[in-house]
């Protein structure tokens, strides 16, 4: 009965060490951003610059912290005039120079080592303004690395941000971002 008892317990402190969170550390140098937004004459593409980025998650329960912030004035599309309104008129990067997304919790199975397909829900930052959010990442770790990519649209007018369009050009609603993003996993 004993042997019961002491091999219960050792079990118990085993689950929780695999229980640890593990943080996952981005590397702005391997992380792209990359915008796109619909005019009536063509699809505006442009790039971001990962700030800095740092999540922890506990695997087993989910949940999560930390933030990933993205910094505005990096936002360039190829035309030196258009970036001058968009960072003066549009994203007002001087009154907001960041777009920070905080995880709450992990929605499905992080593979440790392999493959994941997981949402990731939390508050987006964008102008001032905070909404929940939810991101879907697909995630490939491997040797105490990740990549993962996700893809979204974003009404940015939710976000109380004004409408780029001028004159007679029409501008989409909505700002379509892809992120390949890199970093290391540590317990």
């Amino acid at each position: 009965m004993n042997d019961l008892v002491l091999f219960l317990i050792a079990l118990g402190f085993c689950g929780a060490a695999l229980a640890q969170n593990t943080t996952l550390q981005f590397d702005p140098a391997q992380t792209h951003i990359e915008w796109a937004l619909d005019t009536a004459l063509h699809t505006v593409h442009g790039t971001f610059t990962l700030k800095r980025g740092m999540i922890h998650f506990d695997p087993v329960s989910g949940k999560a912290d930390g933030e990933v912030v993205v910094d505005t004035a990096s936002g360039e599309s190829g035309n030196r005039l258009r970036d001058h309104r968009m960072h003066r008129e549009i994203l007002e990067t001087r009154r907001y120079p960041e777009i920070v997304f905080v995880p709450a919790r992990v929605e499905g199975k992080i593979n440790l080592n392999g493959t994941s397909h997981v949402q990731v829900h939390g508050e987006l930052t964008i102008h001032g303004d905070s909404h929940a959010f939810v991101l879907p990442i697909e995630a490939r770790a491997e040797q105490g690395q990740l990549t993962a990519t996700t893809s979204f649209g974003i009404r940015y007018m939710d976000w109380g941000i004004k409408n780029p369009g001028k004159f007679f050009l029409t501008v989409g609603d909505t700002v379509h971002l892809t992120i390949n993003a890199a970093g290391r996993l540590s317990n």
